[in-house]
């Protein structure tokens, strides 16, 4: 036996392009941010081995215009731990002080992917590679500064102490 539909059924037929479409916390877009900066640095870095010279540069022990050496690589690593501690910042730490190191962090990462592109000679390369760079930059930065904010009104507030558990001394 047939179910029977109601007329508004048949009237408005669900739409099969429709697609849900859910609200995506702060801590994640950030996160998902970072990462995507860091996969770009690092592929960035990557096929600058293929520019004529390079490899044959850092066999003779520099880079650019910087001398191989225990020092030149910690900056470098230090340089790129903190993208990637951002990754992981982003997910842990509470609003406040996430929002607070992404509005630090994002504008100081403009500055060292400015940086990348000083005496390049490829131009449309790093052109785009650090275009890239300060997209995701300005969308990590868009994100902290305009974080959602939670108001609560007084009467809310006043609610949700209400609907807490009793703790007795020892539960506590």
């Amino acid at each position: 036996m047939r179910t029977p539909q109601s007329h508004t059924a048949l009237e408005n037929p669900p739409t099969r392009s429709a697609l849900e479409d859910l609200r995506m916390p702060v801590q994640a877009k950030l996160a998902a941010a970072w990462t995507s900066f860091m996969f770009l640095y690092i592929y960035v870095d990557y096929f600058t081995l293929y520019k004529p010279g390079v490899i044959h540069d850092i066999l003779v022990g520099s880079v650019w215009e910087f001398d191989i050496s225990q020092v030149f690589v910690v900056v470098g690593l230090s340089l790129m731990a903190v993208p990637i501690l951002m990754v992981f910042l982003s997910m842990t730490l509470p609003a406040r002080a996430n929002r607070l190191m992404n509005l630090i962090v994002a504008p100081i990462y403009v500055v060292v992917s400015a940086f990348n592109a000083l005496g390049e000679s490829w131009t449309y390369f790093y052109g785009l590679s650090i275009g890239l760079e300060v997209l995701l930059l300005a969308f990590i930065l868009r994100s902290a500064w305009t974080w959602p904010r939670r108001t609560a009104s007084p009467a809310t507030m006043a609610t949700s102490l209400d609907t807490e558990p009793l703790r007795t001394p020892q539960q506590a």
